[in-house]
């Protein structure tokens, strides 16, 4: 970024170098597999996931998937049907790459927690502090414009609550002007965030939650708190300390034969077809400078499940601590009122998400599971969760000290498979954490 870094002293700038420094030394080990029964879970009944992926692929609704569940912080199950697409019958592997498109924002939200931790900023920061092009922002009221009440806040950014938008739906003035200025279309962050600091907010800062590019502007106080590309600070602070030796924002060129297609669903013809323009948001993956923290990053299940499990175990993995288990304890409840309750999850459009996803809240950068009744599927109360543009899910479990990841390649995807999934893995459970 091209501001100059705001009340940030040397003190603190020598700090975040040696904590960079030191984190670089540790590294975490892989994670290990164990038998089901081991920790409670049935292998028998763990043959469902499977035969829900295998059935998924063999109707033609799916052209790969893989699962992975782990409990207790061991991997009980891992699973690949299909293939790489319809243009390629390479087999799903466990070092296949895939687009996880909005599972970058967990990311994204720990990258930041991280520097909060470090006393980079405070949660009611404004956003304005560390990007001054924010400063004075306009409101759309329905008919006219007005200088919004209030600035935005570190805060109202995590919890998607800032009058960000996405600029997809087109019907008010705001979405429309995204799309004019192509913000997606960005070559780097600097360019993305002088488009979206000219465009006003879809509704007042903290008014309510709205799915939006909040994840990518914090990408962007990052790279201003740091002083790093946004890409080498997930680089040295989260994957290399995690052994995420997979995750990246562009693939490399020696990397690029363990890429699948990405698909559409043809409703007319009933049949998978391949993504025959592979950017919808303008990123080929082939190389550029666009570090979309809310969209960008591409990953192997494995080296997701490290990230996931990460979390689960309180902000630690093997020897290696990410966070504080006190962060990610209010990382993930529901920071939401019951007037911002999120109606949307990032399941695809079709669905009626409204009453599809009721009983969540959100929290700094995943979905909360407020109350499993209200939500139709098997879970606990205090789950986190989110999922990908392409299909791709994860969940976390504490209660049951439970990890879920589905992965596949499928633009606004029509299917239930993550409920699905969610129900063959809890149904796979013999012994519950309470009943110990």
């Amino acid at each position: 970024m091209n501001v100059k870094l705001q009340n940030v002293s040397v003190l603190r700038i020598a700090l975040l170098a040696i904590v960079c420094l030191l984190s670089a030394t540790a590294y975490a080990e892989d994670l290990r597999r164990t038998k089901a029964e081991k920790v409670g879970m049935s292998s028998a009944r763990l043959e469902r996931l499977e035969q829900l992926n295998q059935r998924y692929v063999d109707e033609g609704k799916l052209a790969g998937v893989m699962t992975m569940v782990a409990r207790h912080g061991k991997i009980v199950h891992l699973h690949a049907a299909g293939s790489y697409g319809v243009d390629n019958d390479k087999p799903f592997a466990e070092d296949t790459l895939f687009r996880i498109y909005s599972m970058t924002k967990p990311i994204t939200a720990v990258a930041l927690m991280m520097l909060y931790e470090e006393g980079a900023f405070q949660l009611s920061d404004t956003v304005s502090k560390f990007l001054p092009q924010f400063e004075t922002m306009q409101v759309w009221k329905k008919d006219h414009y007005e200088d919004a009440q209030g600035p935005i806040t570190m805060h109202q950014l995590l919890t998607h609550t800032a009058g960000l938008t996405y600029g997809v739906a087109g019907d008010n003035p705001v979405d429309q002007s995204y799309q004019e200025a192509d913000v997606l279309g960005a070559r780097d962050l600097d360019e993305f965030i002088d488009k979206v600091a000219k465009i006003p907010l879809l509704f007042e800062p903290g008014e309510r939650w709205h799915y939006s590019v909040a994840s990518d502007v914090l990408g962007a106080v990052a790279e201003e708190i740091s002083g790093q590309n946004y890409a080498d600070f997930l680089k040295a602070r989260i994957f290399d300390p995690l052994g995420m030796d997979d995750t990246f924002f562009y693939v490399p060129a020696d990397k690029l034969g363990r890429f699948p297609t990405n698909h559409l669903w043809n409703a007319d013809e009933e049949k998978l077809e391949a993504f025959a323009n592979d950017a919808p948001l303008n990123n080929s993956y082939f190389g550029g400078k666009f570090y979309a923290g809310g969209m960008g990053l591409v990953s192997t299940i494995g080296d997701y499940m490290k990230f996931a499990e990460m979390l689960r175990n309180g902000g630690t993995l093997g020897k290696v601590r990410i966070l504080g288990p006190k962060t990610v304890d209010y990382m993930t409840i529901n920071h939401l009122t019951a007037t911002t309750e999120v109606a949307v999850s990032g399941e695809a459009p079709t669905i009626d998400l409204r009453a599809a996803w009721r009983g969540i809240g959100f929290g700094l950068g995943f979905g909360i599971v407020t109350d499993p009744a209200k939500t139709g599927v098997l879970s606990s109360p205090g789950s986190y969760f989110w999922g990908g543009y392409a299909g791709t899910v994860f969940w976390i479990d504490p209660e049951e000290e439970l990890v879920g990841i589905g992965m596949l390649q499928l633009i606004n995807s029509p299917w239930p498979f993550r409920k699905e999934m969610m129900v063959a893995t809890y149904q796979a459970i013999e012994k519950l954490n309470r009943a110990k």
